[in-house]
């Protein structure tokens, strides 16, 4: 999960970076980068490259381009660590969707952590800034359909191979974003071409560890790391483009880093009991 976080975060700080673009444009070379990793290594290996969930692969696919197309959009509205932040209440929704769907039970101690995170990310966001309403929007849409890209991820666990998924879904957004940006299409410098490709790679690092993630453990143990997102994001957002944060910034990564930490400690220490 961590090497998915590093990765996914570094590719935003690039998607930030390249803003004139569409994101639908930024998605389709993150797509083609993507499936030239793993169609070669599915053929080669004799995967079987349709799966074997189709149904719950497609529907994988399709939150997830909602989730990705969004949250890009929330972007050009929003700064980089606010839309980020926004977007990584997910794991709020995932336990909610997997408690309903799943069937996962929460401690109640695991709750008070959650929502300490929570806490710390509306603190970055809401407290003496002002928000763009429209970048909102978009940043939470993205974070609904995440939260249940999460749950379906886990319902698949490892009837599929990780490649399948992500090719399944970065499929998807090459024909739907090539299409839609015949119309807003930019051609990009050398620089901008080659920074496009980077992110694709990155984003394709991000999406395969997150996706083995959450094949192999539960959506409730593994979805809060994901608020370490906001911490690298922040750091970019400060280091690479000037942005600054409040006294109430730097209180909100204290709940969301304590909160995280504690929830993970909790649930190695409950394993053990098991044990």
């Amino acid at each position: 999960m961590l090497y998915s976080v590093v990765a996914t975060s570094i590719m935003y700080a690039i998607i930030k970076y390249l803003k004139d673009f569409s994101v639908y444009q930024i998605i389709f070379f993150r797509a083609i980068v993507t499936l030239a990793f793993t169609i070669p290594f599915i053929l080669i290996n004799k995967i079987k490259i349709l799966g074997n969930n189709k149904r719950i692969l497609i529907l994988r696919s399709f939150l997830g381009l909602i989730s990705m197309t969004f949250f890009f959009q929330s972007i050009k509205y929003l700064d980089l660590g606010i839309s980020v932040s926004v977007r990584y209440t997910s794991p709020i929704f995932a336990t909610i969707f997997a408690m309903f769907l799943l069937k996962e039970t929460i401690k109640k101690m695991q709750w008070v952590f959650i929502i300490i995170s929570f806490i710390g990310v509306v603190v970055i966001n809401l407290v003496g800034l002002e928000i763009n309403l429209i970048g909102l929007l978009y940043a939470l849409i993205s974070a609904i359909s995440l939260g249940l890209v999460f749950v379906v991820t886990s319902k698949i666990g490892k009837t599929e191979n990780t490649l399948v998924i992500v090719s399944y879904f970065m499929f998807s957004a090459l024909v739907f974003t090539g299409l839609m940006s015949i119309d807003k299409w930019i051609n990009p410098s050398l620089l901008e071409l080659i920074l496009l490709l980077v992110s694709g790679v990155f984003g394709y690092t991000g999406v395969l560890y997150l996706t083995k993630s959450f094949q192999d453990s539960k959506v409730n143990t593994i979805a809060p790391i994901k608020y370490l997102e906001v911490i690298f994001t922040i750091i970019f957002g400060i280091y690479f483009f000037g942005e600054t944060y409040t006294g109430y910034s730097l209180l909100g990564i204290f709940l969301i880093l304590t909160g995280v930490i504690l929830n993970t400690l909790l649930k190695k220490r409950f394993k053990k009991k098991i044990l």
